[in-house]
């Protein structure tokens, strides 16, 4: 009982944390220097590096998409039109590009194969020792 409150727990707090993310990129994907969606790229930058560090600190795909669904349902709040008519997230092509940018991320990070299970298929076995009987003297 312990280990499903431990895990249910950590996957809510991983959701809030993706939630945070996606709400200061969102907030953030809209600052251009000239021509360089820098804000974009940054929040992007941010976004994947939580789920990246989560999905490996973690070794739990299920907290990673944890995170990715409170990022994505942040994003997706507060990009309606608000009681006073704004909008965080317009429908411009740097606003659909950050939605689709976002989901993608979210997507990749949660589909990558686990690589552990093949690297410890893949990995060498030590040689067996033969039994004591059939060892000659000189062996140790």
């Amino acid at each position: 009982m312990r280990s499903i409150l431990s895990r249910g727990l950590s996957w809510l707090a991983a959701a809030l944390v993706g939630a945070v993310y996606g709400v200061a990129a969102t907030i953030a994907h809209s600052f251009t220097l000239g021509p360089v969606p820098l804000g974009l790229i940054v929040g992007a930058i941010g976004c994947g590096a939580l789920l990246i560090a989560l999905r490996a600190l973690t070794g739990d795909r299920w907290a990673a998409l944890a995170a990715g669904i409170g990022m994505m349902a942040l994003i997706l709040v507060i990009s309606q039109r608000g009681p006073g008519g704004s909008i965080i997230v317009p429908n411009t092509p740097l606003g659909n590009i950050w939605m689709y940018v976002a989901s993608g991320i979210v997507l990749l990070v949660v589909a990558w194969p686990d690589m552990s299970r093949l690297r410890a298929l893949s990995s060498p076995r030590p040689a067996a020792t033969p039994p004591a009987e059939a060892r000659t003297p000189e062996e140790p």
